[in-house]
């Protein structure tokens, strides 16, 4: 049997779709569980795919509130920040995400969230520091 292939732009519409309903149900969670890290943790993840960035940033200010030693948690309030264009409070908020111990250099390279970093020299700089 072959399988069903969807118009490109249909598919993508599908896929906006379920980010939503997951973003509905994961702001759900985080309202009746408000300190559950895990629901955060996705319901961040889930908005930053929506290109819903302002969101995001909330819910990772509040992930290092509840866990300010964690460098993922750090790493991602940085990338939250540079998505929004706020290159200086990024750049400090992954030298502390480094500091902590994050230590995938490679990967913060490639990751187009922190794009709007790259073309500052301060960014190499800080990279080159921990490799």
């Amino acid at each position: 049997m072959d399988s069903l292939q969807l118009p490109p732009d249909c598919a993508d519409a599908m896929d906006r779709m379920g980010e939503e309903y997951l973003a509905s149900i994961y702001g759900i969670a985080a309202k009746r569980h408000p300190d559950n890290v895990a629901v955060l943790a996705e319901l961040g993840h889930v908005y930053t795919r929506l290109g819903r960035y302002e969101e995001g940033l909330e819910v990772d200010q509040r992930l290092v509130a509840f866990a300010p030693e964690d460098p993922t948690v750090r790493y991602n309030l940085a990338c939250s920040q540079s998505l929004l264009g706020q290159v200086d409070e990024s750049l400090a908020t992954l030298a502390c995400a480094l500091e902590l111990g994050y230590d995938d250099v490679e990967f913060m390279r490639a990751d187009d969230d922190l794009l709007n970093l790259r073309a500052d020299p301060r960014f190499e700089e800080l990279l080159r520091l921990y490799e």
